[in-house]
């Protein structure tokens, strides 16, 4: 099995083509180019990363200084929690979710894509739910323990 050795050089305009070949006659093959470019204010504003999205279940608060959760998105969160830990098909979540009106983000009806794409999310902000009372008092009900509902 081969071993390669990996480095990183920052090139410059004025020694890119000099650089490129010193290290071909040093025995060195280019794997990667990786450019950048200042981005134009017109597209700066334009643009969204998703670091920037607020996650699915939480919402800005009032005074913009934190997230808050969304009562709305979190009923989905725990009704796409509820269904698949019942080990229903991504068919079955989607049209359970879209019957109780709940909607994605955008208002636009649930499909199965979009269920499956809020695996990440379910897993991230599972612990959460779990420790909620209403996901307690909902468990009890589902398993027939009504004693304390």
């Amino acid at each position: 099995m081969a071993f390669y050795e990996r480095i990183r050089d920052v090139v410059t305009e004025t020694n890119s083509a000099d650089a490129v070949r010193a290290r071909q006659s040093a025995g060195w093959q280019m794997v990667s180019i990786e450019w950048r470019r200042e981005v134009p204010e017109s597209e700066a504003r334009s643009r969204t990363s998703p670091v920037d999205e607020i996650p699915y279940g939480l919402r800005l608060s009032a005074d913009c200084a934190r997230l808050e959760v969304d009562p709305t998105e979190n009923a989905a969160l725990m009704q796409m929690m509820e269904l698949l830990g019942h080990d229903f098909s991504y068919a079955s979540i989607v049209s359970d979710l879209n019957e109780r009106g709940l909607r994605q983000r955008d208002g636009s009806p649930w499909t199965r894509v979009a269920v499956f794409q809020m695996m990440p999310r379910l897993i991230e902000v599972g612990p959460r739910l779990f420790a909620e009372d209403a996901w307690k008092s909902r468990q009890k009900v589902i398993s027939g323990d009504r004693s304390e509902v």
